[in-house]
């Protein structure tokens, strides 16, 4: 039996973050990763000839928290690329265009959605200060987008760029997360826009992540298959799959909503948690890198909302090939080893390119996170929020499945580490000396 001050399961960007914090107010921390590596749903590797985000990606100033942490050690934003030619589908029809016609067809639309976004949230940060929430977390977004008078093309077009953020489905969603992101984009649907998919990091997320990781004095144990967890007046104790035992004053579950219930955790969690992890996270989707030949224009193209894949830019332009990324709703639509079946797909949104080889994860299927970001279904903001940010005994969730601002982004995953960190760092101070419980586990 290891004795430690604190434990932190799943090295992610929360799990990270809270042993730095930790682990610098001076508190013995292991960190226990299931995977081979840190990051968790962000995923740096090389693939296609060059190192590919195959997971999170997407930065921005608006979000305090990851643009911080970059500033604090000395990494910079690289700017997406300017389009010049974009394609989409609607109400049947292939259209062809510079990229701002496409985007002014979507801004009237897009206003009209978010109009009420800083009404609901004058506080983005506090999500449920406002109780006026509760009179519409119940509503989809495919239900609050149906009820705006549009013209069919701009209805079709707003369904598919809504798919296109949640990676999932539309009548699941939750029209309150929509609003919640454009709250904390400043209540402007084109900045949010902008935060989703601009500014990358600098020599990639793995960068950041190794840098949290570096500044702390964790102790990191990958491939440690977190199994059983038990917590009582005298501390928690961690059982993992090879049969290593673990003892703590603190855990941090710093895990994806959706794998919340794979582990056995006595005394159980709440029924309102483990109800929310049974419903999981709507963002189930697919992204999938396609390496085409020839050096093509730089395009992007909106397809139906349906689509195995519904959207693809050029990202990456060379002498004689070019790198798109791509998303769709549905990862079961998409084989992110078969290039035959992405030429299939493409030949529907951008005609005329050949595809040569494709890369991607496949993170619903992926048994550590059983969905891409988390994307909330409609009721999980009044219903299960709340209930997932409350400490169980001494265990605290953490994850951006659970931030109060940018939920489904890196920025959310720091700021929810950040909290629970503080949270035990008040709880051993308040619980000193822990030497006896520590006595009692070990």
């Amino acid at each position: 039996m290891e004795t430690t001050d604190v434990i932190v399961v799943g090295a992610g960007f929360a799990g990270l973050t809270a042993a730095r914090e930790l682990t610098r107010r001076g508190h013995r921390t292991i960190i226990l990763e299931a995977r081979d590596r840190i990051a968790g749903r962000t995923y740096l590797d090389n693939q296609l000839g060059r190192n590919l985000e195959l997971g999170g990606t997407w930065v921005h100033w608006t979000q305090p928290y990851v643009w911080a942490e970059m500033g604090r050690y000395g990494i910079e934003p690289i700017a997406g690329p300017d389009f010049t030619k974009a394609y989409w589908t609607a109400d049947g029809q292939h259209h062809e265009g510079h990229p701002d016609t496409l985007l002014g067809l979507l801004d009237e639309p897009n206003q009209a959605l978010l109009a009420d976004a800083r009404r609901y949230f004058p506080l983005p940060w506090s999500p449920l200060s406002n109780p006026d929430v509760s009179d519409i977390d119940h509503i989809t977004l495919s239900d609050a987008i149906d009820r705006l008078d549009l013209p069919e093309e701009q209805r079709q077009l707003l369904r598919s760029f809504w798919t296109l953020n949640f990676n999932g489905r539309l009548d699941e969603a939750a029209y309150t997360q929509a609003l919640r992101w454009c709250a904390v984009a400043s209540g402007s649907w084109s900045t949010m826009f902008e935060a989703c998919a601009s500014f990358k990091v600098e020599g990639g997320t793995l960068r950041l992540a190794e840098a949290i990781l570096a500044d702390s004095t964790a102790d990191l144990r990958l491939d440690r298959v977190v199994a059983a967890i038990q917590q009582d007046d005298a501390g928690v104790t961690v059982r993992t799959a090879d049969g290593s035992h673990y003892a703590a004053q603190q855990l941090v579950l710093a895990i994806p909503l959706s794998t919340l219930n794979d582990l056995d955790i006595q005394p159980e969690l709440s029924a309102g948690k483990r109800e929310a992890a049974a419903r999981g996270q709507a963002g189930r989707g697919a992204k999938l890198w396609i390496k085409v030949k020839g050096r093509q224009e730089r395009f992007v193209a909106m397809g139906p909302e349906h689509a195995a894949l519904n959207f693809v830019q050029a990202e990456y332009i060379d002498d004689d090939s070019t790198t798109l990324v791509c998303f769709g709703p549905d990862a079961a639509a998409v084989d992110v080893d078969d290039p035959a079946a992405a030429q299939r797909i493409l030949d529907a949104l951008v005609p005329g390119l050949e595809v040569l080889e494709v890369a991607g994860h496949n993170w619903v299927d992926d048994e550590y996170s059983r969905s891409t970001w988390p994307m909330h279904y409609a009721g999980y903001l009044t219903q299960s929020l709340a209930e997932l940010q409350r400490a169980e005994g001494r265990i605290r969730l953490a994850g951006s499945d659970f931030a109060n601002g940018w939920g489904g982004f890196i920025d959310g995953a720091i700021e929810s580490g950040l909290d629970a960190a503080r949270a035990i760092e008040q709880e051993l101070e308040r619980n000193q000396p822990v030497e006896s419980a520590m006595t009692t586990h070990s």
